[in-house]
């Protein structure tokens, strides 16, 4: 090996030892799920009323499928991506999954649905209020986000900030769905996916700023 190439091996392999993050993430994950609850309560207060009923309906469940599965996957992402190696291309696949979930929703939907009901289905009762409160709901967890990423060591920031808002707003979409009265995969896949998609792009622009190194 010749000296350059080892001093290059030695150099890289000092700053992985020196900016190997803490597992930071797990931690802000939890602790912004709960302040996306406490958020709930003060903006909302309430779960809705018929839920008992609701959670036998298809259409009810079908939300958690795309909120939770899009949570899992932004984790994902989120923890690989906190580490001075970056996440492999091959690891970012796992955010089909919660791509699938969704179109699959949304195309079981369109499946059942008489033509002159899908535009209302997709404007529901509840789009601006859905917007609003998910956006305030998941600000906090992704500020939680954006710190712990301050303490890692992101190789790319800002594709670690998009995952930091992908999981704020799945967190907080998540937690909305208890009292949201709009249950279709259309509306869903609108308003929660805008609001959702608004915090991944903040995440973005905050973690290329606060997180870089």
């Amino acid at each position: 090996m010749r000296t350059e190439d080892l001093i290059a091996s030695l150099t890289a392999d000092a700053k992985r030892s020196a900016r190997r993050p803490a597992p930071t993430i797990l931690p802000a994950a939890l602790a912004g799920t709960l302040l996306a609850v406490v958020v709930f309560a003060v903006l909302v207060g309430k779960i809705r009323p018929d839920i008992a009923g609701a959670v036998g309906e298809i259409r009810f469940l079908l939300k958690f499928a795309v909120t939770l599965s899009l949570a899992g996957a932004a984790y994902a992402v989120l923890r690989e991506s906190a580490y001075p190696e970056g996440v492999h291309r091959r690891r970012l696949l796992v955010l089909a999954v919660p791509a699938v979930v969704v179109l699959s929703c949304v195309a079981f939907e369109l499946a059942a649905l008489p033509a002159d009901a899908v535009t209302r289905s997709l404007v529901g009762s509840n789009s601006v209020a859905c917007l609003v409160n998910v956006s305030l709901m998941g600000i906090g967890p992704l500020g939680l986000f954006v710190l712990a990423l301050r303490r890692a060591a992101p190789a790319h920031p800002a594709l670690s900030g998009i995952a930091a808002g992908l999981l704020a707003g799945a967190i907080a979409a998540t937690v909305y769905a208890a009292y949201c009265p709009d249950d279709s995969p259309l509306f869903v896949a609108t308003w929660y996916l805008l609001a959702i998609g608004g915090l991944a792009a903040l995440g973005a622009a905050t973690a290329r700023v606060v997180a870089r190194w």
